[in-house]
């Protein structure tokens, strides 16, 4: 690992600490979300690649799993999880996929939790791929949908619009319900049904901050 890469996710590390850490959160459906990873031995926590930043923070040091690309920002990825505790798998569709796919699947056979932004790590954003799919069909563990965001914040002009909240935001987290994805189930719809949770818990997440009628 070089120089740079250590010195930058150092930088990052400090910036997810002041920025999640002073966020007054208020959360809806983690104590079920919990109790499904508990009763199911294990499970894929899903959010948008551009809402990371509270989740990271929040589940540090409890050794969940996360899938991480071998490209150069792979390293930079990888690294950050690290300084968090997360567990890595690294490898993507382009390289190192398929090993990375067998370590991952024991890993949530065994009990593990992934970690997973199901339209990373290029996008489209917002657009459901099937891996986290795979995953769940071949596991038999539940995908357990998530989205936080905050306000006040900055939107970077980057293709997931990833959010940075403001020291001291107000933050709203949503979880989903289990959602399991049968063996005759086609790609297409599972991962329709994730993509829909994700964008209903983001609505529920964001009315939270901004109730109608709030000015």
């Amino acid at each position: 690992m070089t120089f740079k890469v250590r010195a930058l996710s150092g930088v990052i590390a400090g910036l997810v600490r002041l920025l999640a850490g002073t966020a007054r959160l208020t959360i809806e459906g983690e104590e079920a979300a919990m109790a499904s990873l508990k009763e199911n031995n294990g499970g894929i926590l899903v959010t948008w690649h551009g809402r990371t930043l509270i989740p990271l923070y929040r589940y540090r040091n409890r050794g969940y799993w996360a899938l991480v690309s071998l490209s150069r920002d792979g390293d930079i990825q990888a690294r950050n999880f690290a300084n968090f505790g997360f567990q890595i798998v690294r490898g993507s569709t382009g390289r190192g996929g398929d090993r990375a796919a067998v370590q991952m699947l024991r890993e949530l056979k065994k009990g593990g939790v992934l970690a997973f932004t199901p339209d990373g790590p290029r996008g489209p954003a917002r657009k459901v791929q099937p891996g986290v799919v795979f995953f769940a069909r071949r596991s038999g563990k539940p995908i357990l949908p998530l989205v936080a965001t905050a306000t006040p914040g900055k939107r970077l002009t980057t293709w997931d619009d990833y959010l940075l909240p403001a020291p001291f935001s107000r933050a709203a987290w949503v979880f989903g319900e289990p959602i399991f994805v049968a063996a005759d189930e086609s790609d297409e719809d599972a991962c329709r049904r994730v993509e829909e949770a994700l964008n209903a818990c983001e609505a529920k997440a964001e009315g939270m901050l901004n109730p109608p009628g709030h000015s």
